[in-house]
């Protein structure tokens, strides 16, 4: 026991160590944790992926549209099994007159092949007398992958770049904003259709020039360089009030790095715009994909994509002889767009915390 008259003990107290990066990321605004439990960076996007999936699982109109997310997504996964089910496969022609008329509409499938069959579940594709559910199987795998790439390259660049503007500031931030507003001012799908030609000739002759990977190459590229700008003016303004932010500070006088900073304590929590804005854009690209393929500029035939099936259906003005052969594609189109929009409509709902509908 000290006694209360004794003075004071003049041994210097030991200097305080260096702190840990782990130590520098705990002073995030998360929530705290006990014991060994995980850390407050894990427990925080625990808890608000958590909350965000019960406010979902309260919204009909949200599980809806994700259960036909899930459903298209499984479809173009399964594509290979379900077409060996059914005996066919995308690229094989049906021609003669035992399958497609010579007489009245050469070239159109007769009665029996031209609606959905035992042998073919969609009938034939006119023209070529391919297997229409092959080819939407197998389409759906292409505009799926090329939306989904290309949404993964603008979110990263996106995410980084408007992350740095809003984090440096000043003449970083005045060229980066200057940069964003260029890209925003073009018409973007005169761009993109004069630029992916372009791109496609420049990659001829390269390890992307094999088979169908040379346009999903040149398509992913393009969409995916020129769908970043909107995210970046998003993400600059979010990092604009988060820079200021004790956290920040604490880990600024910490001696963190500048990268370590905006990867480990900024871009984190600006996860959920960037979500929200990712689901919002694979409806964007998908529809993009089909236009460009519709236009002859995407995926070539006999590669098979819902935009090139569009055009096929259109170049022959098959449709005017049966509204079938457009019908398939486009409702494919319109219920994968409008199930992806619904989905992102409900996430921005269930990250908003000031959202009252939930």
């Amino acid at each position: 026991m000290l006694d209360p008259h004794e003075p004071p003990s003049r041994t210097p107290p030991a200097a305080a160590s260096a702190p840990t990066a782990e130590q520098v990321a705990t002073l995030s605004p998360q929530p705290a944790t006990t014991g060994s439990g995980p850390s407050a960076e894990q427990t925080g996007a625990r808890t608000l992926l958590g909350t965000a999936w019960l406010r979902i699982r309260r919204s009909r109109v949200a599980v809806g549209a994700l259960v036909v997310v899930a459903l298209i997504m499984l479809f173009a996964i399964l594509a290979p099994l379900l077409t060996s089910l059914e005996g066919q496969d995308p690229y094989t022609s049906l021609t003669g007159p035992d399958y497609l008329d010579e007489v009245d509409t050469p070239g159109l499938p007769l009665p029996y092949y031209r609606f959905p069959s035992p042998d073919h579940w969609l009938g034939l594709e006119p023209g070529l007398g391919r297997d229409l559910f092959a080819r939407m199987a197998h389409g759906a795998r292409i505009s799926l992958v090329i939306a989904l790439l290309s949404t993964l390259v603008s979110v990263f660049l996106g995410t980084v770049i408007g992350a740095a503007a809003g984090y440096f500031g000043g003449k970083v931030d005045m060229v980066i904003s200057r940069v964003m507003d260029l890209f925003l001012a073009f018409p973007h799908l005169l761009l993109v259709l004069s630029l992916t030609p372009i791109l496609q000739s420049r990659l001829g002759g390269t390890a992307l020039d094999s088979g169908s990977l040379l346009p999903v190459a040149s398509l992913v590229i393009i969409l995916g360089f020129f769908g970043w700008a909107y995210l970046a003016r998003v993400v600059r303004g979010q990092v604009l009030s988060l820079r200021e932010q004790e956290f920040v500070e604490a880990a600024r006088a910490y001696g963190a790095s500048r990268r370590s900073i905006i990867f480990r304590q900024i871009i984190p929590n600006v996860m959920g715009v960037v979500l929200v804005y990712a689901t919002m854009l694979i409806p964007t690209n998908i529809t993009a994909e089909a236009a460009l393929s519709f236009l002859g500029v995407g995926v070539k035939d006999p590669t098979p994509s819902w935009g090139q099936i569009l055009n096929a259906a259109q170049a022959g003005n098959w449709y005017l002889s049966d509204p079938w052969f457009l019908a398939v594609p486009a409702g494919a189109l319109v219920i994968t767009v409008l199930a992806f929009n619904l989905l992102g409509d409900a996430v921005r709902d269930a990250l908003d915390p000031k959202s009252s509908r939930h």
